[in-house]
C-alpha cells in the first residue's frame, strides 16, 4: 500500500468512524472495530491495487468487520444466556427486601442511561412494583415499547456489573465484595 493510500485512509478516519457508528449505535464499539480494521487493512495491503480505490476497499473491510462483531454478539449472547437465566429468576425471599442485591447495583444503574435506570428502579427493584403495563401507561409508551426497554436495559446493568464486577458479577454477586 502506498504512503498515498494511507494518507488517504487515515485523513477519512471521521468519516469512516461515522459510518461504523450508525451501524453499531455505540461510539467506543465504533472505534475499536476502526482500529481493528486499519489493523487488518495494513495485514491485507498486498489486496489493494490502486490508490484511487483505497477508500472502496477499506469500506469492505469495514463492513466485515461489523458483520464479525454482530457474529461475536451472538456468539456471547449463547454463552452468556445460562447466566441471564439465573440472574433473571427472583431470589428466595430474606430479612431485608435488598439483601441478596448485589451493593454495586445502585453505581451501575447511575451508569447506564437514565431511561434504563428509571425502567430498572421501578419496575425491578421497587418493593411494590406496579408492573411492566402500568409504567408504560405511566411513561407514556407502548408496552410493547416498555418490554423491549426493559429488556436493553437489563442487558445495559448486566454488561456494566461485568464490567465494574468482573468475576464477583460472573460469580451471581452473592456476597459481593467488590463495591
Amino acid at each position: 500500500m502506498s504512503s498515498l493510500a494511507i494518507t488517504s485512509l487515515i485523513d477519512q478516519r471521521q468519516l469512516f468512524l461515522q459510518f461504523v457508528e450508525r451501524r453499531v449505535r455505540d461510539r467506543a464499539i465504533a472505534e475499536d472495530i476502526l482500529q481493528a480494521a486499519y489493523a487488518r487493512a495494513l495485514g491485507q495491503e498486498a489486496a489493494l491495487r490502486a490508490d484511487n480505490s483505497a477508500s472502496a476497499w477499506f469500506y469492505r473491510i469495514l463492513r466485515n468487520a461489523i458483520i464479525d462483531h454482530y457474529r461475536r454478539s451472538v456468539v456471547e449472547g449463547r454463552i452468556l444466556e445460562p447466566w441471564t437465566s439465573k440472574a433473571d429468576r427472583p431470589a428466595p425471599p430474606e430479612d431485608s427486601p435488598h439483601s441478596g442485591v448485589c451493593h454495586c447495583i445502585d453505581s451501575a444503574l447511575n451508569s447506564v442511561r437514565p431511561a434504563y435506570s428509571e425502567i430498572l428502579r421501578e419496575v425491578d427493584l421497587a418493593e411494590a412494583s406496579p408492573g411492566l403495563e402500568a409504567f408504560a401507561t405511566k411513561s407514556g409508551i407502548t408496552p410493547g415499547n416498555a418490554a423491549v426497554r426493559v429488556h436493553r436495559a437489563r442487558h445495559a446493568l448486566k454488561k456494566q456489573l461485568l464490567e465494574s464486577c468482573g468475576a464477583c458479577a460472573r460469580a451471581g454477586c452473592l456476597d459481593c465484595t467488590c463495591d
